[in-house]
């Protein structure tokens, strides 16, 4: 490997907010965005709106339509949903990798899976079966034929083996989410249910994967790249030794981050311009709590299963990205009956000016626009943003 370039904190700090494509100018359209991230996290809490939608937000801008993002899921299938995340249907043959190794391997969870499987062989047919002659269903309508229930000591024993089962037929590529039904997921048979995507080598798979994947996260630690959901891709060492010995991988050195670091060849060589936005709690910029701490001075925690009396920002916190510095966050909810997002505190972190409050101020206005409030209930403002 060749000497690391020596990168300040705040270059690091622009490699992975242009990887994460929250630069300017905004991405172009959901597909682009998704297809450059490469995977967008699903969660269903929706105090403001759900994850998926607040990550695109964050991209987009008030240009992103929640219709617009059902359309390319449920319709032209340019999209699906996998092992808890948005990916691109162009991906599948990379995330059939996955598919196909499930449930083996030895962990204690797979052991359990594979034994579960086996002693519900019949039930397992049955839930096939009734998705081929009546699909797409809901889990309630289907009946719980487990010959032997659920237990793990969760709190999925108790009577969720329906469900459990279409996970784990979904982690298998045997079924799909094809819709939904407010909260509950709509299943079918992926065979008609996704189009047909020809099989890849794996070793072209890991030669893209690694280019994308570290291009995404701007920086990253070598032994992090090349990955898929349940683990490291095939041939993916073969991969990282080309992409540096071509100079696509550049080892570097970050100012007061310990630890070997890589980053992409493209992202050191473009021009930051930064902008101002709002952030999810599951958002990928700040998903590793340690690596968000130690490069932007900011310490972040989710407090939805604190209890309320013990949270020390809120339940559902939003950071404010200004450029390359988390100048920010708040604690908002969106009363979608009376059409207001209440915003229940407003906090600055230390050394943000008032230009970051008025910055905050507009992006906060502009979650308010997208959301169609009609209004903004504020909160007290920080003394350094009044």
């Amino acid at each position: 490997m060749t000497e690391p370039v020596l990168v300040s904190r705040r270059k690091a700090r622009h490699l992975a907010v242009m990887g994460q494509l929250l630069d300017a100018p905004r991405s172009r359209s959901i597909e682009d965005a998704v297809r450059n991230l490469g995977e967008v996290q699903i969660d269903p809490t929706s105090a403001v709106a759900r994850t998926e939608q607040l990550v695109l937000f964050s991209r987009l801008g008030r240009r992103f339509r929640v219709a617009e993002l059902e359309r390319l899921l449920w319709r032209d299938r340019a999209l699906f949903e996998y092992w808890a995340h948005i990916v691109p249907t162009a991906d599948l043959p990379i995330h059939r990798i996955s598919m196909r190794r499930y449930p083996h391997g030895t962990r204690k969870r797979r052991e359990y899976v594979r034994d579960w499987l086996e002693a519900n062989d019949a039930f397992v047919r049955y839930v096939i079966g009734e998705l081929r002659r009546r699909g797409p269903l809901r889990a309630r309508d289907l009946e719980n034929r487990a010959a032997e229930g659920w237990h793990t000591g969760g709190w999925n024993d108790e009577g969720q083996n329906v469900p459990m089962l279409l996970d784990i037929l979904w982690l298998q590529g045997r079924v799909m989410i094809v819709g939904r039904d407010g909260q509950q997921r709509i299943w079918d048979l992926a065979s008609r249910s996704l189009p047909r995507v020809p099989s890849r080598p794996a070793s072209e798979i890991a030669t893209e994967l690694v280019d994308r994947q570290l291009r995404a996260r701007g920086l990253e630690r070598l032994d992090r790249i090349g990955t898929l959901f349940d683990g490291p891709a095939p041939m993916r060492e073969g991969a990282i030794r080309r992409h540096l010995h071509d100079g696509l991988i550049v080892p570097i050195e970050v100012e007061g981050l310990p630890g070997r670091w890589v980053a992409h060849r493209d992202l050191l060589d473009r021009t930051f311009r930064g902008r101002t936005t709002l952030l999810s709690p599951f958002d990928d910029l700040i998903s590793d709590r340690e690596r968000t701490e130690r490069l932007f001075d900011f310490r972040f925690r989710l407090e939805i299963y604190v209890p309320k009396a013990k949270r020390e920002f809120g339940y559902f916190v939003l950071p404010i990205l200004r450029g390359d510095r988390l100048v920010g966050r708040i604690d908002p909810v969106f009363d979608r009956k009376a059409g207001v997002l209440r915003v229940n505190a407003l906090y600055a972190e230390s050394g943000a000016t008032p230009a970051d409050g008025a910055a905050a101020r507009h992006t906060i206005e502009e979650l308010a626009a997208w959301l169609k409030a009609t209004e903004i209930a504020w909160p007290t403002f920080p003394p350094a943003w009044r």
